[in-house]
């Protein structure tokens, strides 16, 4: 299950947020057909792509 939390800046996290996020990372990643492990070329492609739309959203 994907949980996606928004905080704006100013903000703090929730408690019950926090515990979520450490819940979270006690547990392995399970990858499936539709969710595939990406590989390192991939992981570099989408690192690329997603600092342009950083620097889009900054301009």
């Amino acid at each position: 299950m994907i949980r996606t939390f928004t905080i704006k800046p100013g903000q703090s996290p929730t408690r019950e947020q926090f515990q979520e996020v450490e819940y979270a990372k006690k547990h392995p990643i399970a990858f499936d057909e539709e969710c595939e492990e990406l590989s390192p070329e991939m992981i570099e492609t989408f690192k690329v792509s997603i600092g342009r739309q950083n620097r889009r959203k900054k301009a």
